[in-house]
């Protein structure tokens, strides 16, 4: 019996995130531009795709069934973390959202994330036959936001969005009414302007300076978008080559091996290089939502589609940002980006997803 599940394992899906993440690891290394403070991300982040690996096959091996007969132990598992970094959590440019183990920096934020994927996925298949009012908006939202809230203190609004983006994504799939799809647009726009005066201010100052940039800013907070945008540019059509743009090795470009990845690539890839990235990552996210139309039942679609939605949201707000289309939000380029606690939540997000492929001719 598992020989014939095994079967159903969609190397597709396998290879084209194990292709990224391994470019991934590349282009930081072509990123940190020699810099010696940087010069372990490298290899942290291997040891970290290794760790990835290996979660993806057990995550993978193991259905995913059980996981909702442990949602709400994964729920106070979620809440706790977050509740405990906020508390002892390490500080670093201006956020407490790292647990030092000891060995390696911990992000909780970033497992959380796909523990809400479970949690909500298993919340929504249970109650799905309820009626679509706003009780079933509110028990879900609050939810939702009783792990929210301890990301938001952090502060983490990056993080808090993208797990309102699952929560969202979960509620359109299952069938939200369209009148209460209007009244939580206008409710989120609504709570997003009374909210604005509590965010940090840098928070603050990069909505500010997405409406409103200052020209003249050098090394403000517009500079480097301003770089982004010129990084980009000169990669031209084909790119300058492998650890041969001038923007990136001069580090004219900041955080380049984090949020501002994607330039990196634009510069030594060029326009062509960029769209292969771009097409490994929507495939990826194509073959997610497949796995979910061929889910053996609705707890394993929901996983599918909800880890899809947030795949998506990243990548389009990350690429977004290096494009100055977004405001700057500190949202890694999944698979691609450096950050540990990042590339295992993606990782163990599509070990979720392949254990919905192999039993999606199991009858449940």
């Amino acid at each position: 019996m598992k020989r014939e599940l095994w079967r159903n394992f969609d190397f597709l899906l396998f290879g084209s995130a194990m292709l990224l993440s391994i470019f991934g690891v590349m282009m930081i290394r072509s990123a940190i531009a020699g810099n010696v403070v940087l010069a372990e991300s490298v290899s942290r982040q291997a040891i970290f795709l290794g760790l990835g690996v290996i979660l993806m096959i057990a995550m993978a091996a193991i259905d995913y069934h059980y996981w909702g007969s442990l949602a709400r132990f994964m729920y106070v598992f979620a809440v706790i973390s977050l509740v405990v970094i906020y508390i002892v959590g390490q500080a670093r440019f201006g956020s407490a959202r790292w647990l030092d183990t000891g060995v390696i920096l911990i992000q909780p934020s970033e497992i959380a994330k796909i523990l809400m994927v479970m949690v909500l996925a298993d919340f929504f298949a249970k109650n799905y036959d309820k009626p679509r009012n706003l009780r079933w908006i509110a028990q879900s939202f609050i939810m939702t936001f009783g792990v929210v809230f301890w990301i938001l203190l952090q502060p983490n609004l990056s993080t808090s969005i993208v797990i309102m983006v699952i929560w969202f994504s979960l509620l359109w799939v299952c069938g939200l009414p369209v009148k209460y799809l209007i009244f939580l647009l206008v409710f989120g726009l609504l709570l997003s302007a009374a909210a604005f005066p509590l965010l940090e201010e840098y928070q603050q100052a990069r909505i500010i300076n997405f409406l409103f940039p200052d020209p003249e800013a050098r090394y403000g907070d517009t500079y480097n978008i301003e770089q982004a945008l010129i990084t980009i540019g000169s990669g031209g059509f084909f790119g300058q080559g492998y650890g041969q743009g001038t923007q990136v090795q001069l580090r004219f470009l900041k955080v380049r091996h984090t949020d501002f990845i994607f330039s990196v690539i634009a510069e030594e890839f060029g326009f062509v290089g960029s769209l292969l990235v771009i097409f490994l990552l929507f495939f990826i996210i194509w073959r997610c939502f497949r796995a979910g139309q061929n889910a053996s039942d609705l707890y394993g679609s929901l996983i599918a589609y909800s880890f899809a939605a947030m795949l998506f949201f990243q990548t389009a707000v990350n690429i977004g940002v290096n494009l100055n289309v977004f405001p700057v939000s500190g949202l890694p380029l999944p698979f691609l980006s450096y950050g540990g606690s990042s590339l295992l939540s993606s990782v163990m997000g599509i070990g979720l997803v392949q254990s919905v492929n192999l039993r999606k001719d199991v009858i449940t």
